[in-house]
Formats: structure tokens, sequence, C-alpha cells
């Protein structure tokens, strides 16, 4: 079997849960408008897809034995299903409901997905296996986000849903082509698989994604208004502004993930946190030229993946007996993070602090993700951290 191609299947996968999570930003206009409600009210359909994801990641405690195959492909056709539903979507609710559901898969998959990554690895390669997978969350930044601002500019928010549905069509044959059979991890129990929490360091991974990601996220959730409103770019032109965010996702998951097979994760990823507290305030302070919007959008999104991605492959090697569930604890902190950062964006909105004040909000994130990473590298750092 060409490992490669499982890869490729698995990138497909987060691809699509790339354009479902991150497609919003760019269409959050289009659906408050296709749903009559306000720009912040539309802002819970980001909250409540993360509220999915923390609530489906646990479920893999309960499917620990099943064999990994078999769980990503019924991870799939869940994510199938839940962007199917949204593009059929006939009010504000269903589309809300439609959003939890597509949400519940998304840790499980990554936390599974980087299990079969590192299977499938060579060793010394793990790190850069999963930046594969995680690399097709990139693409969906670079590609797939931008087709979706495109979509609902030219043909209403309904399409961006159903081009997604279609992608995951897609993602679920490739992955019930490509992907070998591997048996499932061995039975720790329940208790052995929580068994890695009593250790600090997947708190301080934790912590370091949770805070990391909330430092660019604040400001993300509300790029299309504050680019629109503020920067003075068109709704149409919001297509390119999210090729260039996705661009930076690419390079940042990229470089990130060959840097984390060489040198320190926690260093790597902590020295993009500490740089993610010096371009949010530029992002602000900056917010009326479009030029150094764009320069500093993509340092912003090189920092989301560049510290998220090493950490997800990271938590594997500290979390023993309990390998998927620390995977999708990744994504719990991910999105929760996403979840609270969006709600403390909104609220610094709502306060009339103005639109571009979500990215001062994001410092103090930033400035916490760079705590908890440095002492990640104080304690751990003998172990490869």
């Amino acid at each position: 079997m060409n490992h490669r191609k499982a890869l490729i299947a698995l990138a497909l996968g987060t691809f699509v849960l790339g354009v479902a999570e991150f497609g919003m930003m760019g269409v959050l206009g289009d659906v408050a408008r296709g749903v009559d409600v306000s720009i912040v009210k539309a802002g819970h359909l980001i909250s409540i897809y993360s509220a999915g994801v923390a609530c489906g990641s646990p479920a893999l405690v309960l499917l620990h034995r099943m064999p990994l195959r078999r769980l990503m492909i019924l991870l799939a056709a869940l994510i199938l299903l839940g962007n199917l539903l949204a593009a059929m979507s006939v009010d504000f609710t269903m589309l809300l409901c439609s959003r939890f559901i597509s949400g519940l898969p998304h840790g499980a998959y990554f936390g599974a997905g980087a299990i079969v990554c590192s299977r499938l690895a060579a060793k010394g390669h793990g790190a850069a296996a999963v930046a594969v997978m995680i690399g097709g969350m990139t693409v969906a930044n670079l590609a797939g986000v931008p087709l979706a601002t495109l979509a609902a500019n030219l043909a209403g928010w309904r399409y961006p849903f159903a081009i997604v549905a279609f992608m995951a069509a897609l993602a679920l044959a490739c992955l019930c082509r490509w992907l070998p059979s591997i048996e499932p991890l061995p039975d720790t129990g329940i208790k052995g698989q929580f068994a890695f929490l009593r250790s600090s360091a997947p708190w301080l991974i934790y912590g370091g994604v949770f805070f990391g990601q909330a430092s660019v996220y604040c400001w993300l959730s509300y790029i299309e208004p504050i680019m629109t409103r503020v920067t003075g770019f068109s709704g149409a032109a919001m297509t390119y502004v999210m090729v260039i965010v996705g661009l930076g996702m690419v390079v940042g998951n990229a470089v990130a993930g060959r840097l984390a097979d060489r040198h320190s994760v926690s260093v790597v990823c902590g020295l993009l946190a500490a740089a993610m507290a010096i371009v949010m305030p530029a992002i602000y302070l900056l917010d009326a030229f479009k030029i150094p919007s764009l320069l500093l959008a993509f340092m912003a999104s090189f920092g989301l993946f560049g510290i998220g991605g090493p950490l997800q492959y990271l938590i594997v090697r500290f979390a023993k007996g309990g390998e998927m569930l620390g995977g999708a604890g990744i994504q719990i902190a991910f999105n929760v993070s996403n979840a609270v950062s969006a709600w403390i964006g909104g609220v610094a909105i709502g306060a009339g602090w103005g639109l571009s004040s979500p990215a001062l909000v994001g410092v103090p994130f930033a400035l916490a993700g760079t705590t908890f990473l440095w002492l990640l590298h104080r304690r751990y750092g003998h172990e490869g951290a």
C-alpha cells in the first residue's frame, strides 16, 4: 500500500474540516444577511462548531477498540452529514444545529489521524507526517476558503456548505480506497486512557495550544468585517484576502513541522507565540492600510498553524495509553480557544471598542501561550519537547 496516498486521503479530510471551520470567517456577512441576523449573532455559528468539537472528541474513549481504518471512515461520514444538513438549512436555528453536528467529528478525526500518521511514517518523520495531514487544513485556507467566499458572493451563502459536502464525499471515497487496515491501539481500559493526564506535560501543551491559538483567533474570527469596513477592501476582494491568510497557514504549518523534527517543539512554538504578541498590536495600529494589513494577516496565520501543528504531534509522545484521546484533546483546546476568543472578540466589538479591537484582545493570550510553552521546555526539554 502506498502510504503517501493514505496521507493524502487523511489530508483531504482535514481539507474539508478546514473549509467547514475557517470558511465561516470569509462568509460571515453573507450568512448573517441570508438568515437575517446580526454579525455578532452570526458569530455564534463559529462558537457552536467549536462546541461540537469539544463534545465529540471524548467519544474516542468509547471507540478506542475500533480498528483505526473503520473509525476514520465513520468520522468522514459524519463530516459529510453535518455539512449536507448545513447546506439544506432553512433558518438560523437549523444552521446552528448543523454546525454543531459538523463539529462533532473534528477533534476525533485529528486525534485518531495523528495515530495513523505515526504508524505510517518512517522513524524520525512523525511530525512531518502529521504536518501532511494538517496540511489539508492549511490548503483549505489557501484554496477552499477563498472558493467558499467567492461562491457565497456569487451564488449565495448555501453554496459554500454544498461545496464542503461534495468534498467530504470525495474524502470519504479516498479513505475507503487508500487507507490501509491498521489495528486499534492496545486496550488500556477507560481509566488507562486518562492516566497520561496525571503529568503536567499534556496540560502545558494544551495551554500552549489554547492561548497560542486564541491570540490570533480573536482577530481572525472577524476578519471579514474588519477588512471590508475598516481596511477598505471590497466584498469581492475578500477572496484574495483569504488566499493570503491561507498561504500563511500553509507556509507556517510546513516550516514549523520541519523545524519541529530537527529542534525543540516547545521552543519553535513558543517563539511563534511570542511573535504574536507583537503582530497583533501591529494589526490594530495599521488596520487602515491595505498592504501592511495583508502582510500582517500572513504573519498571523503563519503563527496560528505554526503553533498548533507541531503540538498535535508532540502530544502523542506524552499521552501513552491514551494517544487518541490526547490528540483529540489538542483539537478540544484549539476549538474551545476559538469559541472563547470569538466570543471575547465579539464582546470587545459590542462594547464599542471598534471592529479591530479583537486584535488587542489577543495580546495577553499570546503572552500566556508563550509562558506555557516556556514551562514545557524548561520541565521536559530533556525528553525532546
